[in-house]
């Protein structure tokens, strides 16, 4: 097929993106299947099997997908939990990193003698979130503005290393899973049992 004219180079892509999209599931699918499904809708044709038999069928699917994600999650926890824990005991004797009680494990990058806040306070900071690969999955610096909440409203780690900031100060804190996000991890970036570090400059308390 020649993509000679916009209609078709547009469908192309959006036939990319659907494809994209569907990628995780290509080892349950059959092609030949799948194409004459599309068939049936876009030429308003009738399908071939009744509506409670689709409903059982999309069950069975979302069903195997779930159960396929939780062992993925399952085996990416197990590998993150040993990272971390391999990463924890080596980083714990690196100069100037200190570790608290709770096992949070900070560095301070840059001291300062600004007032520190308390756990109700809230904050303004700027910050840089990485996972141990060095990949930043979030940062208050790309977007250009810090960011203020409620210091008793984040993560433990947060809750409790910014607490030991003055105010003008930056700290790195690596902080453990069980501290951070624990076994459910956050969005696509932070997997389960994944320890974070974090770049923290505390800018001013609020309230």
């Amino acid at each position: 097929m020649e993509l000679n004219t916009d209609q078709k180079k547009e469908s192309y892509a959006f036939g990319i993106d659907v494809g994209q999209q569907l990628g995780q599931f290509k080892e349950f699918i059959d092609n030949e299947a799948f194409f004459t499904g599309l068939q049936t809708v876009f030429t308003d044709g009738e399908p071939k099997i009744s509506p409670d038999e689709f409903k059982e069928l999309m069950q069975s699917f979302q069903a195997k997908q779930a159960s396929r994600q939780k062992e993925q999650q399952d085996a990416s926890g197990g590998d993150n939990t040993k990272e971390g824990e391999d990463f924890l005991a080596k980083n714990k004797d690196e100069d100037g990193v200190i570790v608290t009680e709770s096992g949070l494990q900070y560095k301070v990058l840059s001291a300062s003698e600004g007032e520190k806040p308390v756990a109700t306070d809230k904050v303004n900071v700027h910050y840089e979130g990485k996972l141990l690969s060095g990949q930043v999955f979030d940062s208050s610096y790309q977007r250009g503005e810090p960011i203020s909440f409620a210091l008793n409203q984040v993560i433990k780690g947060w809750t409790e290393g910014v607490q030991l900031m003055p105010v003008g100060s930056k700290f790195e804190f690596y902080i453990p899973s069980e501290l951070a996000y624990g076994a459910n991890g956050a969005g696509g970036a932070i997997g389960p049992n994944a320890t974070l570090i974090f770049q923290v400059e505390l800018l001013g308390i609020e309230s």
